[in-house]
Formats: structure tokens, sequence, C-alpha cells
């Protein structure tokens, strides 16, 4: 048996609203970036909405051409995005469902129902040396339908755990999680997780097996505002540190 520790990608969205809401050169994403990477981050992630709320085009460039430590690009099956996906090709992508009006991602992408598109979508980012993801719900026919489309990875969605509203509830999406995590385990799938995830949650987290890497974004922002960005992300690591992963199948690369 091989164990490997949990990575941590930290999503950076929100010091790019930070700037975008009075449209300053500040504060600096690569900046933000770089002290993420100081502080013990394995990858950056950035969602490229359709409305470019936060994250713009020019951000996607920048950070792809100067980051030392790998980037996950968020993003919806739209041809404007895919097309800049596949122009700057970065490390990672992780299709995501997208609504206008939305005040973040509400939940898993519907594979099921978009799969003629998404199978279009995955064959060329992965064309392009692409690494594939997927963020879905926790349940086994979204999983069988992700493996059988070609993605490599899914990254199961946290936030009904995250935001559940007592005990109970959280107790019974969490074992959707951990059921979840084994089903796409047993498909080949790497798995990730994200999405609300913050440190009161990690305990927790840490009980869903063969987890790979958490995207955490919002949570360590607001607690850098306090504390500061390297010493949040550091928190963050060393919540996680206690994590060990067992019999990951390897990954392709495309």
């Amino acid at each position: 048996m091989t164990t490997s520790a949990l990575r941590l990608g930290v999503n950076i969205d929100h010091v790019a609203t930070l700037r975008q809401a009075r449209n300053t050169p500040y504060p600096d994403l690569l900046a933000a970036a770089r002290a993420c990477e100081q502080a013990g981050a394995d990858g950056i992630t950035i969602h490229l909405r359709e409305d470019r709320r936060h994250i713009q085009d020019a951000d996607v460039y920048r950070l792809h051409r100067e980051l030392r430590i790998p980037m996950n690009l968020e993003m919806a099956d739209a041809p404007e995005i895919v097309a800049i996906a596949c122009d700057v090709r970065p490390a990672e992508v992780c299709l995501v469902p997208e609504k206008r009006q939305e005040l973040t991602t509400e939940g898993g992408l519907d594979v099921q129902a978009h799969a003629q598109s998404l199978r279009s979508t995955i064959a060329r980012l992965r064309d392009a040396k692409m690494m594939v993801s997927l963020f879905v719900d926790p349940d086994p026919e979204q999983l069988a339908a992700s493996a059988d489309l070609g993605a490599t990875v899914v990254e199961l969605h946290t936030g009904t755990f995250c935001d559940a509203p007592d005990p109970t509830t959280a107790q019974t999406e969490l074992q959707r999680l951990v059921d979840g995590a084994r089903a796409a385990h047993a498909l080949g799938l790497r798995v990730n997780a994200g999405h609300g995830i913050a440190l009161p949650h990690i305990p927790d987290i840490l009980r869903i097996p063969h987890l790979h890497a958490l995207n955490i974004g919002h949570s360590i922002v607001c607690h850098a505002v306090m504390v500061g960005l390297e010493q949040a992300v550091r928190e963050m690591r060393a919540a996680m540190a206690p994590y060990q992963r067992a019999n990951e199948p390897p990954a392709e690369t495309a």
C-alpha cells in the first residue's frame, strides 16, 4: 500500500473580486498566488466566468505564464471559454455549471443531461494535453457518466455538506461524499473535492477516502483578511496534514 499527502489548490477568485469592486490594479493576483505558493499551496485555481465578474482573460494568460505551480482553470462548457483554455493550456481544467444570476456555483454538473456537448469538449481539451475534471455531486449515475465521457478527474461538490443546516443532514451528506469517492475511485477516476470548505469542516472532510486534492478559496481569502494570506494557507495545510490517501490509480495526463 502506498500513501500520499492531500494536496491543496487555493482558489484566488475573490482576491480578484476585491480588485474588480473598484476596478483598481490591486490587489495583484500574481502576488497573491505567490503568497499561496510560499505558504505551501500545491496549485492555484481560478474560475473564468462568462460574465467576467472576477477573473479576467488577462489574468488567465498572466498567471499561466508566471506561476511556478500548476494552474487549475474552472470553466463552463462555453465555446468562448473553451477556446481560451485551448489557447492557454493550463495543467488542469475543471468543467463546472454556471448561471449568470447565481452568487457562486450552486451544484454539480448534470453530466447525463449534457453528455453530447461534454463528450466533444472533453475530447477537445484532452487533445490539447490538459487533464480534465468534472465538478459533480456525489451521485453514482453522474460519476459513471463522467467516466464514460472520458474525464480523468472528478471534483466532488462539498457545498451541500458544508452548508447543511443541522448535524443530521451534515452526516447524511458526508456519507454521500464518502460513498461517491469510493464509487469514483472504483471507476478509475482521480478524486478531488471542493466548494464551501472552511477550517471547521476539515476534520469531517478528511474522512472522505481516496482524495487527491481539495480546492478551497473563499474561506481562505476571508480568513486572510484577519491573519494574512500566507498564514491562512499555512493553517489550512496544517489542518489537512493528517490525511493519507491509499491505492490511488494513476491519472492520465490527457
